[in-house]
């Protein structure tokens, strides 16, 4: 049996008289059990070009909607390619298009801003 510090911080210290490696592992099993409740978010990315057909844009739509049901933040770029960059107000308006479509499962997080040759949204679960 051992003196065990509790509480340092407390006026004045705590102190028990208990086997010490037992209750490290007693501490380290809490530990792992919290680490097992605790539930990660990830931000998923999903890449858009401006000029998409209905079909694709269905098709990233539905995943989009899969991780937004999980859970998950998203990223939605729409990456241009060349002289693609010149007509930006196609990346905008397939942008808009989607959060209008997603509107009752996502909010948006972070709104269209561009970054270098992307255009990025971050949609969040309600």
């Amino acid at each position: 049996m051992d003196l065990v510090e509790i509480v340092p911080n407390a006026n004045p210290p705590v102190c028990r008289i208990l086997d010490f490696k037992r209750f490290l592992y007693e501490q380290k099993k809490k530990e792992k059990e919290a680490r097992k409740k605790q539930k990660s978010i990830q931000m998923k990315e999903i890449r858009l070009r401006p000029e998409i057909s209905e079909h694709d844009y269905n098709f990233k739509k539905q995943h989009i909607e899969d991780f937004l049901k999980e859970g998950h933040r998203v990223k939605v770029s729409v990456a241009f390619r060349g002289r693609e960059i010149l007509h930006k107000e196609r990346g905008y308006n397939i942008l808009k298009k989607l959060i209008s479509d997603l509107g009752p499962l996502a909010k948006v997080e972070k709104s269209p801003h561009e970054e270098g040759r992307f255009l990025n949204v971050i949609l969040i679960p309600y």
